[in-house]
């Protein structure tokens, strides 16, 4: 049975409002369905509601049935298990997406913008796949093998129709940190350039690469690998772990982790980043050797050894890159000016490597200038091989990063353009293609892979309509693979390194729009400074973590110091708004309005009590010891004899004036519209504040509270036991609670 409980004018507190004013109450009725029990009737709720007239609003809570969790599970269970023709043919569809939309492809509507902008990814692709292997720490055919099983995988898998996914800076140099790691771990010597000449093609027997060998036992059998082979056996390894993480996030549903990094957090990674990627690549761009470095620290150290080897620069190389970063950053800026005039981006990498191939061969700077060139590319593919198991677990924990990295960066794009061309993708299925992205071509010498902003910006804007332009790009590859790898024998690798530099303008431009950055949020700024200076300055995986952690931490701090304000009451309406922030705002006689915004819970006790205080200028704990501690020594004085008391006042005289203090108003109102949860001790302070007012004859009135918060406050037995005063302390505006407080009389022994 249900209880309707309505409280019109004859309500003894509103007997002494205006007589055209007439109040009612808002009732909320809930029940409670105990497990294994009838269903029982919840205590009345009650909250109320001015109205001008003397009509009753009733608001009655839904009843919300208790969940057996366990049969839930259960049931899901025998779902997810059972294998039905339908249910099997719904599991490959959604696996594969192709499934889906290729059937329906309108081939005269797609195939033009397809092709187009496959081609000119595909274009693209083939100079940043040769030159990001300097980031990878590995020969240019395993980036191209990279980008080629990239985009034929997620062609398959992929729910975005426009992102491109393939060899990224970002990722590349995250690789090659672990496998320049790894390499010294192993006794190898970094600063060993290998011999032009791969001899039959074969990186499986290159053991005359560097003068260590590594020894490695591979299934029962001992066999001797070489810098190439080892560092291409690490980078595969750590590929397929980081797959394997992305293929459990999948399963297990963990793409939430994705929300922990913020756009300042991503931005700062990626422009710290960057600066590391820069820094690696000035070496090549003057041709200087020097030493590696490699943990923590790099970026400087890096900078140290480059000036303290100037000298030793190449001019060759020096007027080589001068002359490329010249070409590409003026065909760069007359492309982003006149975009909307061209039908497609220019292909300067392409043009620039080929002129500047045709100038290595012809004019011989390797041989009269020692100016490094790249050497032989070998055609075709290498035998496929399996990940080395010993080395998977040498770079576990390295994989981790990698892994959210490139599952965060694919699906950050692959959402930015479903929102932008109006169709949805799923997040879930993302992360299984982008881990089968690394999964599959792991066994084929190929390392990890992520969608690429450039590339999907370039792919957009070519015309694209399906990933079957992504099919056109590997073909390119491939052709490349195949046939014109050697071609590529004399390209010079500052042309390489001019290459990644001017690839990383967007991401530099971020300093840019840090003044702008600072005028829209402060903090945000503060995670982005932090985020790139701890990745530039320490370590690529340091800085992302330091981002995370400290993004957390200012998300924390200020819920544990958030806004706290005493509100006053917008003239002639029943509106109250911060007294500091706005003008012509009048306060209520005898009556405080507290708003604290934020949740109230254990992290932020200490500053809702301090705050309530400090504005309200009244800490009731002080004033109770006031008070007992004056009441004691009136004590004592009349037991001395006297017709006065201390305060010179007669004896009939100290009822009403215990304490020289005086307080100005007799109701506290709290604003709870900010506070969207208590937990257990935010209720306990809420408990407490109400005691501790209420020693003093002030009265504690809450408004605004949500739903969740009044249940918490009902569990913590903040009402009492049976709810019969909830109508005197529960209100569903500040403005009801302050006419309530205006129509309560004053106690006879209050202070006030």
């Amino acid at each position: 049975m249900q209880i309707e409980q309505c409280l019109t004018e004859d309500f003894h507190s509103f007997q002494r409002a205006k007589p055209e004013q007439h109040s009612c109450q808002k009732a909320i009725q809930e029940n409670i369905h105990e497990v294994g029990t009838e269903t029982m009737e919840r205590p009345l709720e009650a909250t109320r509601m001015e109205n001008s007239t003397s009509s009753c609003f009733l608001l009655e809570r839904k009843t919300h049935v208790k969940i057996n969790r366990k049969e839930v599970m259960l049931a899901k269970l025998r779902k997810s298990c059972s294998c039905t023709p339908k249910k099997l043919k719904n599991f490959v569809m959604d696996f594969l997406p192709v499934l889906r939309w290729l059937p329906k492809y309108q081939c005269k509507e797609y195939i033009w913008g397809d092709v187009m902008s496959g081609l000119v990814i595909g274009i693209i692709l083939v100079p940043q796949a040769i030159a990001y292997s300097l980031l990878a720490g590995l020969k240019p055919i395993y980036s191209l093998y990279t980008s080629f099983f990239a985009n034929i995988i997620y062609f398959l898998m992929g729910t975005s129709r426009h992102v491109s996914v393939g060899i990224f800076s970002l990722i590349s140099l995250m690789v090659g940190q672990v496998v320049d790691r790894e390499l010294l771990l192993a006794g190898f010597d970094l600063n060993d350039d290998a011999p032009p000449a791969l001899g039959d093609g074969s990186l499986q027997n290159d053991s005359q690469s560097n003068t260590t060998a590594f020894n490695l036992t591979i299934t029962g059998m001992n066999a001797e690998c070489g810098k190439e082979c080892y560092a291409i056996g690490i980078a595969t390894a750590l590929t397929f772990v980081a797959g394997v993480y992305q293929v459990l996030m999948g399963i297990f549903r963990l793409g939430f982790v994705s929300m922990y990094l913020s756009e300042s957090v991503l931005d700062g990674f990626a422009t710290g980043a960057s600066l590391t990627i820069l820094t690696a690549q000035v070496k090549y761009l003057i041709g200087i050797k020097i030493p590696r470095s490699q943990g923590h620290g790099m970026l400087v150290i890096t900078w140290i050894n480059i000036f303290r080897n100037i000298s030793q620069a190449n001019l060759c190389d020096v007027i080589t890159s001068a002359i490329c970063i010249v070409v590409l950053v003026t065909a760069k800026e007359l492309g982003d000016r006149y975009k909307h005039k061209l039908k497609f981006p220019l292909p300067t990498e392409l043009v620039v490597i080929v002129v500047a191939t045709l100038v290595s061969h012809y004019g011989k700077l390797n041989e009269v200038y020692a100016s490094s060139v790249s050497g032989a590319i070998p055609t075709g593919f290498i035998p496929p091989k399996v990940p080395h198991f010993n080395l998977m677990l040498r770079v576990a924990v390295d994989a981790l990063p990698l892994a959210i990295v490139s599952f965060v960066f694919t699906v950050s794009l692959s959402e930015m353009c479903a929102k932008k061309y109006a169709y949805t993708i799923r997040a879930n299925q993302e992360m299984f293609a982008v881990g089968f992205c690394n999964i599959i071509p792991s066994f084929f010498h190929s390392f990890a892979t992520s969608a690429a902003l450039a590339k999907t910006l370039v792919k957009t804007s070519t015309g694209c309509q399906t990933q079957v332009s992504g099919v056109i790009s590997a073909m390119v590859v491939l052709l490349v693979l195949l046939f014109l790898a050697p071609l590529f024998y004399s390209l010079q690798k500052c042309v390489l390194a001019c290459i990644i530099i001017v690839s990383l303008r967007g991401a530099l431009r971020k300093f840019r729009d840090v003044p702008a950055r600072y005028h829209v949020n402060k903090v945000d700024t503060l995670v982005w400074v932090v985020t790139m200076s701890a990745s530039a300055l320490i370590s690529t995986e340091i800085g992302l973590l330091v981002g995370i952690v400290f993004s957390i931490l200012c998300i924390i701090v200020r819920t544990q110091r958030p806004r706290t304000a005493l509100l006053g009451q917008i003239q002639d309406t029943s509106f109250y708004e911060d007294d500091l922030e706005y003008e012509n705002l009048s306060s209520v006689p005898k009556v405080k309005i507290f708003r604290f915004e934020a949740p109230l819970y254990y992290a932020n006790r200490n500053y809702f009590l301090k705050s309530l205080y400090r504005l309200t200028n009244l800490d009731p704990n002080l004033e109770a010891a006031r008070r007992k501690k004056y009441e004691k020594k009136e004590k004592q004085h009349l037991k001395k004899g006297g017709d006065t008391t201390a305060n010179g006042l007669g004896i009939g005289d100290t009822t009403l004036q215990l304490v020289p203090k005086q307080i100005d108003f007799q109701a506290l109102v709290v604003d709870c519209s900010s506070i969207s949860f208590l937990d257990t001790t935010g209720v306990n302070t809420l408990k407490e504040i109400l005691k501790d007012y209420k020693d003093l004859n002030i009265s504690v009135l809450l408004a605004c509270c949500n739903p969740s918060v009044i249940d918490s406050l009902k569990r913590g037995g903040y009402f009492g036991t049976d709810f019969g005063s909830m109508q005197e302390m529960l209100f569903y505006s500040i403005h009801n609670a302050v006419q309530f407080a205006k129509d309560q009389k004053l106690p006879a022994d209050c202070s006030v």
